[in-house]
């Protein structure tokens, strides 16, 4: 997102199961910070995950992730204004369609865009 809190970027990719949904979301975070070193100057990233925001600004509280945390804690170093934000789900519609329209791909899906490709459905309107 950008200072306004517009979106950017949006990007999905389909990964493997992990061992718990959380780990998914830090996988998925992990994810889009590689990405946007190389495809964009963002600091901001928004998720509808509290436990998410609540592992990043407390990674000692979460000994299960520490893995996970370490790899995310070198990638901020990265971003000298890097903030994660929530963003409720009713707010991240988009996001969320992307993301279960990946998980319905039998191939490996990557994208990263500011639009929607013509190419994956619509999401539905509210």
């Amino acid at each position: 997102m950008d200072s306004g809190g517009n979106i950017q970027l949006m990007g999905t990719r389909n990964i493997t199961r992990r061992e718990s949904a959380l780990h998914s979301e830090l996988e998925a975070l992990r994810w889009a910070m590689e990405n946007m070193l190389q495809h964009s100057t963002c600091q901001s990233f928004g998720t509808d995950c509290k436990d998410l925001i609540a592992m990043i600004k407390e990674p000692h509280a979460w000994p299960r992730f520490a893995t996970e945390l370490e790899r995310i804690g070198t990638l901020q170093v990265c971003f000298p204004n890097f903030s994660i934000t929530y963003v409720p789900r009713a707010r991240n519609q988009t996001s969320d369609f992307l993301a279960k329209t990946a998980r319905s791909f039998h191939r490996e899906l990557l994208f990263i865009g500011c639009s929607i490709p013509v190419w994956l459905p619509r999401p539905p309107l509210a």
